[in-house]
């Protein structure tokens, strides 16, 4: 028999965290996550997405074994300000058993219809810059540390509990040998001129942090139009500014601004984390924090992971700026492949941007979702 109970305590919340590290000890393709981090997003007094969202975790138990566990979450100012009624559940994980997944959802299903929510929608996180979607295809990939990974039995128990599909998303690579400058060169010298505008480059994170806040806000400006987005507030871009621009090469951040010194134009890049979390098994110290500094500075393997325009400036080929500028970097480093973070199925205009590049699919996923 499946019982399923809240983890309330700091020792229930490092066993959800680490259920996953038993059911997928024998997988070459998950990357797992490092703990101490992982608990601090599911720590309300650290994680400021806790003024505006709730969250609950459970665990499945057989006995006295952990088989499942997963997060409900509700983002209020998804629900309160942009009126969409969802309840949203994710670190969905659990063994190879319907009675084990049932529980679990229903669990979410309850705390919906308490709340007066319409529908269920996962596995997502708390917001846009969390993981989002079960994997459909891509199994014999490796996971990277901003995806999740899981067994391919897991879309079958969302249609045997009546779950549809909601979003489909893409992820791509390409070798970096793909890239031929001549797409963007010329085009990057005139867009310059006529609009006036000029890339920077960074050498220190420090010099990248006047910028941070104005970055949050161009992002918020730049995918508001996105069905599944949720806008960062003040609070969140603090957190975010101290645990995602420090741990960012900064050479692989680049900005364009305008005349006026106005951030029309940004991206992110991320070397491959994914073989040095491996060799971490969840841990920093006392030789994971090495792998990660090594990785970070040899990894010639990188993971586009935001990209993002001004409104003003969509569809002028801004992008071809900050391309040219990552083709200089990604040269001197000798990068290898690049990869892309999973991209909605239906954005028709992100996918012109690199169909020059000659992308290979190599993963998808999805969301479902269940009207409460």
């Amino acid at each position: 028999m499946i019982t399923v109970k809240e983890a309330k305590t700091k020792t229930d919340l490092k066993t959800f965290v680490k259920f996953p590290f038993s059911l997928y000890k024998d997988s070459k393709y998950w990357v797992p996550p490092i703990i101490k981090q992982e608990l601090e997003t599911f720590n309300k007094d650290k994680n400021p997405i806790f003024n505006d969202a709730e969250a609950r975790f459970f665990l499945a138990y057989n006995g006295d074994k952990v088989v499942g566990r997963i997060a409900a979450i509700i983002n209020w100012l998804e629900v309160n300000k942009q009126q969409i009624k969802k309840m949203r559940f994710g670190w969905f994980d659990f063994e190879d058993d319907l009675e084990i997944s049932k529980s679990l959802l229903e669990t979410v299903e309850s705390i919906g219809k308490q709340n007066h929510l319409e529908y269920t929608e996962g596995p997502v996180g708390f917001s846009n810059l969390d993981k989002v979607g079960v994997m459909t295809e891509g199994f014999d990939s490796m996971a990277t540390m901003i995806t999740w990974y899981n067994h391919p039995y897991y879309v079958d128990h969302y249609k045997a509990h009546g779950y549809k599909i909601e979003k489909e998303f893409a992820e791509s690579k390409f070798p970096f040998s793909n890239v031929n400058p001549e797409t963007f060169t010329k085009a990057q010298d005139l867009i310059k001129r006529r609009y006036k505008l000029k890339a920077l480059n960074f050498d220190k994170t420090e010099d990248v942090m006047p910028y941070a806040d104005k970055m949050f806000d161009l992002f918020n400006e730049s995918y508001a139009s996105l069905s599944s987005f949720v806008e960062i507030t003040e609070l969140q871009k603090a957190y975010f500014k101290k645990k995602f621009i420090s741990f960012i090469n900064p050479e692989y951040i680049k900005f364009i601004v305008d005349e006026k010194d106005r951030l029309i134009g940004f991206a992110i890049v991320m070397p491959s984390f994914a073989e040095a979390l491996q060799k971490a098994n969840g841990k920093l110290f006392p030789f994971g924090f090495i792998h990660i500094l090594k990785a970070k500075k040899n990894s010639k393997d990188v993971i586009f992971y935001l990209i993002g325009i001004h409104p003003e400036y969509q569809n002028k080929g801004v992008h071809a700026l900050i391309f040219n500028e990552y083709y200089q970097t990604f040269t001197e480093k000798g990068i290898e492949t690049c990869y892309r973070t999973p991209e909605l199925e239906d954005n028709e205009a992100i996918k012109k941007i690199w169909k020059h590049f000659n992308p290979v699919v190599y993963k998808r996923r999805k969301t479902f979702r269940k009207d409460l």
